[in-house]
């Protein structure tokens, strides 16, 4: 008898530790502020945050080798489609070489805003893709790790909270 209750402590502990957790996209401490974010062109040439001053930044940052990221592209792009109408910037960074971006713009068909990141490590990105997007302030509005498929009408409507946030 001993053994049953053993067991079923034991099958009450595993299930109660299975349920799905929920996601937490509400920007933590230890997230960026977008002045402390380095971006420069795939020229070269350091973005200035301030040209966005007043706009909804959507920054995703990716990799050419990422399954995840190439998955999500095409949801941004008819995300980007919907919300044209919209004071949004779209910016999409890689840590990659210059060359390696272009190579990939070459292969895919997206017309994206691509940037390099300068300081992925000093911004706290552990995973890809990320995305994170702050207000027309300037201040971090959502972040979360992994794959989303941007074009649902809950994340459109998600993205259009931010923009009319103030």
């Amino acid at each position: 008898m001993n053994l049953i209750y053993k067991i079923a402590l034991i099958l009450v502990i595993v299930i109660a530790s299975c349920k799905e957790k929920q996601k937490d996209n509400s920007p933590s401490s230890n997230q960026p502020e977008i002045d402390n974010i380095k971006l420069t062109s795939l020229s070269n040439s350091t973005i200035n945050w301030a040209q966005y001053q007043g706009k909804t930044v959507f920054l995703n940052f990716w990799a050419t080798w990422c399954k995840p990221c190439l998955q999500e592209m095409p949801s941004i792009e008819a995300a980007i489609k919907k919300l044209e109408k919209e004071n949004i910037v779209f910016l999409f960074a890689s840590d990659e070489a210059s060359d390696q971006i272009e190579n990939f713009k070459r292969a895919h068909p997206f017309n994206f805003n691509y940037v390099r990141i300068e300081n992925m490590n000093e911004v706290n990105i552990i995973g890809l893709p990320t995305t994170i997007i702050f207000n027309s302030a300037g201040k971090l509005s959502f972040s979360e790790m992994g794959y989303r498929k941007w074009d649902d009408k809950q994340n459109i409507d998600l993205i259009l909270n931010i923009v009319k946030a103030k």
